[in-house]
């Protein structure tokens, strides 16, 4: 049997040693891998819990979201609403006002009316009495006009003068100047000028 030398034995040894190294080499990296593996696992979840949402009550309002009212803004809000009211209750009383005066404008409208029919039927019985007055001196300027001119003076003499003007202003003139020369002259004239003047003031009642 041959026997191997020192010299012949060195160069197995140390390619047997360069295997195992190779071995552990291997199984280092393998460990490694794993390692950076999970340190990456573990890393990632941090990351993402740096990154999550905040919690609802630390998120930013919207850009549209109602901005708070400062004091001033409530005071000018709180102003506005009392010159509402105010403005109210003023167009109220108005309204009121303006019931009353409608309920007051149609009293009176109705009043005048009323008062209106009153002065119709008053102007009515006036004329009434007045046609009945004056036909019943339309009766007694006949029997005057039907006398003799002294007969009649002679009662004319004798008369008061609202009544002795009263017929002779209804009386003809052709039958009346006959009387009222044959009258007393005192009496005649002071009865002329008596009817003159009423005959003025009635046919201008504005200058009388």
């Amino acid at each position: 049997m041959m026997r191997l030398g020192p010299i012949r034995l060195l160069p197995l040894t140390i390619a047997a040693m360069a295997c195992l190294l190779g071995v552990k080499s291997v199984q280092l990296v393998s460990a490694a891998a794993a390692t950076g593996a999970s340190e990456t696992s573990a890393v990632v979840p941090a990351k993402a819990v740096a990154t999550a949402p905040a919690p609802p009550d630390t998120v930013k309002p919207p850009d549209d979201a109602t901005p708070p009212i400062s004091d001033g803004e409530r005071s000018v809000l709180l102003e506005l609403r009392k010159r509402r009211q105010e403005l109210d209750a003023r167009e109220a009383t108005v309204a009121d006002r303006e019931s009353m005066l409608t309920a007051a404008e149609q009293k009176i409208s109705a009043r005048v009316g009323e008062l209106q029919a009153l002065q119709q039927k008053l102007e009515a019985l006036e004329a009434t009495r007045k046609a009945r007055e004056d036909a019943g001196w339309q009766g007694l300027v006949k029997v005057y006009e039907s006398m003799k001119p002294r007969d009649a003076a002679t009662i004319f003499n004798e008369l008061e003068m609202p009544v002795l003007l009263q017929v002779v202003d209804r009386m003809k003139e052709a039958k009346a100047a006959p009387v009222l020369a044959a009258m007393q002259p005192d009496k005649a004239r002071d009865l002329t000028a008596k009817l003159a003047d009423m005959r003025t003031r009635r046919d201008n009642p504005a200058g009388g």
